[in-house]
């Protein structure tokens, strides 16, 4: 005889929940958990200042005294050509249109952008070059604002990557891993720290638009996935315009205790279909539900830029008032982890610089270079910096030989995973470093190789975590960001 005519208690096929659930499943996708389970939670006054405490953290989680508390992180989607911001190789200017050697080129394998062309023929950059600082970074005209603060920043040089094309590129800067399907260095922290306010996520993703649209990549949700970890370290995307989240506000003529009061009666039907089924996925669905309720409180104000001063704007620049740019999430990013959010991923696109160099580059350095050097100076005034890792990159290099057209005022670059730079300030990093060293043409590592399971296991320590004891159990493994090869924490980088 069936017992449950009504169906209330089969089993909650994914199917059969999207279809129980209709618009309401807007509010389970803010991946969130850390709100209490009871369903008597109400929207409170967002959290103004960052919390001492982790919510959630995993037990014995720091393994140390960590250096940072947050991390933002600037991601170039494409790809920053090293030479022409970075790296500079006056030796080039010689080898104008000779072709690159084989004995540097040693076999490698290259993309099918390049990898018939007859020729491959050097392209010195354009740029002008000069050094800064005490430390004596050489940086390109293209950046004037980040030549004025290098001595806060740590240059390194030597970051390689065995990717060469980008989704598996990316995929591995930000999960340790080309496949897809695994956390993301955010959702680890989510996992392993935990949250700083219970009003908003513990990670969260912004994707900045870029002025030039040339030739922009896919940026896809699997990028920020928690993967194989609980559903609710997954990063949450802020939208650049409109509502920063969608049904992030309750409907015309709903008001918040008829929201309260729908929310409560789903909590119980989760709580019983939970104690009836034991999948711990709607445990997660409860508390994503009182994370949405919550953040109708807190969303709003955070993302209420009219509350900055004039000042700050001069810091940002005129752009971080126009919702979607670069500048504004720069600005966002320091209003989200001033509010205790542990990891801002920022994503800007357009640097697969393949044609026009000249015409491209300026627009995406002019976007990104004042942004960056506020957000900077901003945490720095409102003593922030000290515990937020700020970290500036791509997912891989630039080839010093030009694809397709060639001449001295423009050229294009093919992807290059054996050296590209990066950098790193705040969050107890050494400012005024500069680590590694490439060849003359840019193209292969001859001092202090840096592999992305290094950057990772160094990211993690800074926020006092032991790669090798931070792990969670699948497919019959203890998986970690850093994998099972050798990874070592770059102690020369640290303050």
């Amino acid at each position: 005889m069936n017992s449950d005519p009504s169906g209330l208690f089969a089993p909650l096929h994914r199917r059969r929940f999207l279809t129980a659930t209709g618009q309401g499943f807007g509010y389970a996708a803010l991946s969130q958990l850390l709100a209490p389970a009871d369903g008597t939670a109400r929207a409170a006054a967002p959290s103004q200042t960052p919390s001492d405490q982790n919510f959630g953290a995993l037990d014995g989680l720091p393994h140390f005294p960590p250096k940072a508390k947050r991390v933002i992180y600037f991601h170039m989607v494409g790809g920053p050509a090293q030479m022409d911001l970075y790296d500079y190789k006056p030796a080039m200017n010689d080898w104008y249109d000779k072709d690159l050697p084989d004995s540097i080129r040693d076999g490698q394998r290259l993309t099918t952008m390049t990898s018939g062309q007859s020729r491959f023929p050097i392209a010195p950059s354009k740029f002008a070059f000069a050094q800064h600082g005490e430390c004596g970074m050489w940086v390109s005209e293209l950046l004037p604002y980040t030549a004025r603060m290098v001595d806060d920043i740590c240059f390194v040089r030597s970051m390689y990557t065995e990717a060469i094309n980008h989704e598996p590129a990316i995929t591995l800067m930000q999960s340790g891993n080309q496949l897809t399907g695994r956390p993301c260095i955010g959702s680890w922290l989510s996992y392993g720290l935990g949250s700083m306010n219970q009003d908003l996520p513990t990670f969260v993703v912004l994707v900045a638009e870029p002025t030039n649209t040339e030739q922009v990549q896919a940026i896809s949700a699997r990028l920020w996935s928690a993967g194989y970890l609980p559903g609710q370290h997954a990063g949450v995307s802020f939208r650049g315009k409109g509502d920063p989240i969608l049904y992030i506000n309750n409907p015309p003529g709903v008001s918040d205790d008829v929201r309260r009061q729908t929310l409560d009666s789903i909590n119980r039907l989760n709580r019983i279909a939970y104690d009836r089924l034991g999948d711990e996925e709607t445990q997660t669905r409860i508390r994503q539900y009182e994370m949405a309720f919550r953040m109708q409180a807190s969303v709003p104000e955070l993302t209420d830029l009219a509350q900055e001063s004039e000042s700050t704007y001069e810091l940002y620049g005129e752009q971080a008032k126009q919702p979607g740019t670069f500048a504004h999430t720069a600005l966002m990013s320091r209003r989200l982890v001033e509010r205790g959010v542990r990891f801002v991923q920022v994503y800007h696109n357009n640097w697969d610089t393949h044609g026009n160099t000249a015409g491209r580059l300026p627009d995406q350095c002019r976007d990104v270079d004042q942004p960056c050097w506020g957000l900077i100076q901003d945490l720095k005034q409102r003593g922030l910096l000290d515990s937020t890792l700020v970290i500036w990159g791509g997912e891989f290099g630039r080839t010093i030989y030009s694809q397709g057209g060639l001449s001295r005022q423009n050229y294009g670059r093919d992807h290059h995973p054996r050296c590209f730079t990066m950098w790193l300030a705040g969050g107890g990093i050494r400012g005024g470093t500069v680590y590694g060293e490439t060849d003359e043409f840019s193209y292969n590592i001859v001092r202090d190789p840096v592999h992305i399971r290094d950057f990772h296991a160094t990211v993690l320590h800074q926020l006092g975590i032991d790669h090798e004891r931070l792990s969670f159990m699948s497919q019959g493994l203890d998986q970690r960001l850093t994998g099972v090869e050798p990874a070592n924490v770059i102690r020369d980088w640290l303050a």
